[in-house]
């Protein structure tokens, strides 16, 4: 071996030696200040947030599972950033409250969701397409639509996943809106399917009964409070756009992967494979 060749792989070899540590001290860092936070919300009494912490600590170990068990191996910079999701999603947005007091905290998050779900799908087909016993030739497009679709789908079974928590547990996941304009055809006078536009709303008063047979009244000013549509679609609409991005830097990757080398970054790939 050329004194060269040894030098660079000492080089790599330090290098990745670097990089294993910082994923540690960032795992660490971030599982301790989630102990933190679940220690706190014991005393509080807040069972449900002490759950959440809980399934942050299960969730952080999912990288660890996917390279050890399933023989994956996630680039440091993949491996950051669910990590740092993971925490963004649960300590930051649910515990935190971020979703509510940082106006595109949620939006943030679910476009990074849109990315990284579909450079999952694009490294599960293409490992596929490499892979000698079920190798079979796809074309870059199809690589990059089958990514968009893996990631679009995932968005979707989320947010029925959160549909689910809110009707059957009467949480609010799919975050309300005040809108100040409806279309509706309910509030046509004769039954037609005709819409009734209602503009420029200023308030509306909620009333409802307890068990007791007491009358409760909510107001909501400046508007029309949306029970979960807008939040759905948003979220939709903003995986959509991580996913295309994704696709369609996917497929220029397959057609030059010098070029877009970066790309790997978020590429999981084979541990016996140098490249995908």
């Amino acid at each position: 071996m050329k004194r060269k060749d040894v030098k660079e792989k000492k080089q790599k070899i330090v290098t990745t030696s670097n990089s294993n540590k910082k994923e540690i001290t960032l795992y660490l860092i971030l599982r301790i200040l989630v102990i933190l936070v679940m220690i706190r919300q014991i005393f509080l009494g807040e069972w449900n947030n002490v759950f959440l912490c809980i399934l942050t600590l299960i969730l952080f170990l999912v990288p660890i599972f996917i390279e050890k068990r399933i023989n994956i191996e996630l680039p440091d910079a993949l491996q950051t950033i669910i990590l740092l999701f993971i925490f963004s999603a649960e300590i930051l947005g649910e515990i935190n409250e971020y979703y509510l007091t940082i106006k595109y905290w949620d939006t943030i998050l679910h476009t990074i969701n849109g990315f990284l779900c579909a450079g999952i799908g694009f490294s599960l087909i293409d490992i596929l397409n490499k892979k000698e016993s079920t190798y079979i030739s796809l074309s870059p497009i199809f690589v990059a639509l089958v990514a968009f679709s893996f990631s679009m789908t995932i968005g979707v079974m989320w947010e029925f996943f959160e549909y689910g928590v809110d009707s059957v547990l009467n949480k609010d996941m799919q975050k309300d809106k005040v809108v100040t304009e409806i279309s509706t055809v309910n509030l046509e006078p004769n039954g037609r399917n005709i819409p009734v536009v209602i503009n420029n709303i200023e308030k509306t008063i909620i009333q409802s009964r307890d068990k007791n047979g007491n009358i409760q009244e909510y107001i909501v000013d400046d508007g029309f409070l949306d029970i979960g549509l807008h939040d759905t679609m948003e979220d939709l609409i903003v995986n959509f756009i991580g996913a295309t991005v994704f696709s369609i830097f996917g497929f220029l990757y397959i057609e030059n992967r010098d070029k877009y080398k970066f790309l790997e970054n978020f590429i999981m790939k084979r541990k016996r494979e140098k490249r995908i």
